[in-house]
């Protein structure tokens, strides 16, 4: 099994066209979402590669990509063949691919609790004198972002303070930080007063004691958004697509694989997704202007 922690510079300067419907490779890149420190995510996800190789007969590179923008790169020149994107920068790669040679295709998002949704939340220091959004306004505190691409480290948390007449520029500075847990350390540490990211990592680290909570208040939660979607480049051959599919959506919970695979994602399951399910995230950018 072939594994590395990031995207080398020899891999995105390497750029391939494929003919449409005969991509069957060898050895499958699987890319996954860098929000969280790379070393953690490819030694997390393990079972998924050892998984997919007893499925599909190949050999799997996990891949993590430097930031959500390379991951949207790689797969827009074909560098990835499977991805696990954020919702927004999903919808971002699906666009930048318009009207290209490749094109990419949403097919399974997690199950957590019955649902394939999950929310944002926005965390502040105790010490900051922030108890609500509300207390943001006019205050001028540093809000602290994840990547400037991620769904529910910028856009979301961004969009819930808009729609309570918060703005970034008239009421906060922002700093994005590359990573949600660097996000929750930083609101902790006080470098920020205020920080968004994803409520299941959130609560991820408060669980594993990776940050202290005695020193966060939650402050407020964003609407549900979709669940973060598995893509798959759709220049596959049909076998090839459709095996990847059966891989990932008969994945259950009580079995060794289901387990072992579904554990890192905190999800129960894979459920079946269409592009459309993301058109609240397109939305969400068009309000906020964001390209």
């Amino acid at each position: 099994m072939k594994t590395f922690a990031t995207l080398t510079a020899m891999l995105l300067a390497t750029t391939a066209a494929f003919a449409a419907g005969d991509h069957d490779p060898d050895t499958l890149r699987v890319a996954l979402l860098p929000d969280e420190n790379a070393s953690t995510v490819i030694q997390d996800n393990k079972p998924l590669a050892a998984y997919l190789e007893e499925k599909l007969g190949k050999d799997i590179e996990l891949i993590v990509t430097t930031d959500y923008s390379s991951m949207i790169e790689a797969m827009r020149f074909g560098r990835v063949d499977v991805a696990y994107f954020g919702p927004a920068s999903y919808t971002i790669a699906k666009a930048k691919m318009a009207d290209g040679d490749l094109d990419i295709e949403p097919f399974a998002a997690r199950v957590t609790d019955g649902s394939t949704t999950y929310q944002s939340v926005l965390i502040a220091n105790v010490e900051s004198g922030i108890d609500s959004i509300d207390d943001i306004e006019g205050s001028g505190i540093d809000v602290a972002f994840g990547d400037q691409a991620s769904t529910s480290s910028h856009f979301a948390p961004k969009y819930t303070m808009m729609l309570e007449g918060v703005t970034e520029g008239d009421d906060y500075k922002q700093n994005f930080t590359g990573a949600h847990d660097a996000v929750a350390r930083n609101v902790e540490l006080g470098n920020a007063a205020v920080g968004g990211l994803s409520r299941p990592i959130y609560e991820s680290l408060l669980a594993k004691g990776s940050v202290d909570e005695s020193k966060l208040v939650v402050i407020g939660y964003s609407a549900d958004i979709p669940q973060y979607p598995w893509v798959l480049r759709t220049d596959m051959t049909e076998t090839l697509e459709g095996s990847i599919k059966d891989a990932f959506l008969t994945l259950e919970r009580g079995t060794e694989a289901g387990d072992a695979v579904l554990k890192p994602f905190k999800a129960d399951a894979f459920a079946a997704i269409t592009d459309a399910d993301y058109d609240i995230i397109r939305d969400i950018r068009k309000n906020l202007q964001a390209d």
